[in-house]
């Protein structure tokens, strides 16, 4: 009988001990995922990533730095004419001294994304190119390189919709 009452007594202090129904990481998603973005640029690989990517840029070796973008990798705010690449884009547009001045900044976090330049982080009415480079799979991957977004849609997201 004493063991019965001993054990019960275990099980119940035990149970109580647990915190059932509550996580901590609850307080932050009932927040909006508000949670700033970790600063990556002293890591190593996103070193390397940017390094490799600036290297590729100045010489324009469009295979490495195709191999480095994202799958939807974002380059012009309004969906491409049907059978333009990226390159093509740029070439057009005269764009490669902009990349290639614009990956030498300083990198920051800001809304999920590594950004160039810092201003972006700092100013929401930044109006110049942007570059962002994010994580995808446990590999960095450029994202995006883009203009000052259209004025009809200033206030969206610093990056451009998935193309």
């Amino acid at each position: 009988m004493k063991f019965r009452a001993i054990s019960a007594l275990l099980a119940v202090t035990l149970l109580a001990a647990c915190p059932f129904g509550y996580n901590p990481s609850d307080k932050k998603k009932a927040k909006g995922n508000t949670l700033p973005t970790k600063d990556e640029s002293g890591d190593v690989a996103f070193q390397a990533f940017v390094g490799r990517l600036r290297l590729s840029v100045e010489s324009r070796d469009m295979a490495a730095i195709a191999s480095m973008m994202a799958p939807d990798f974002g380059y012009r705010w309004d969906k491409p004419p049907a059978g333009e690449n990226v390159f093509a884009f740029w070439d057009q547009n005269n764009v490669w001294p902009k990349l290639t001045a614009l990956l030498r900044a300083k990198w920051v976090p800001y809304d999920g994304y590594m950004v160039v330049p810092p201003e972006l982080a700092e100013n929401p009415n930044y109006d110049g190119y942007r570059a962002g480079v994010k994580m995808v799979n446990g590999s960095w991957r450029f994202s995006y390189f883009v203009p000052a977004p259209p004025p009809e849609s200033a206030a969206e997201s610093p990056a451009p919709a998935s193309l």
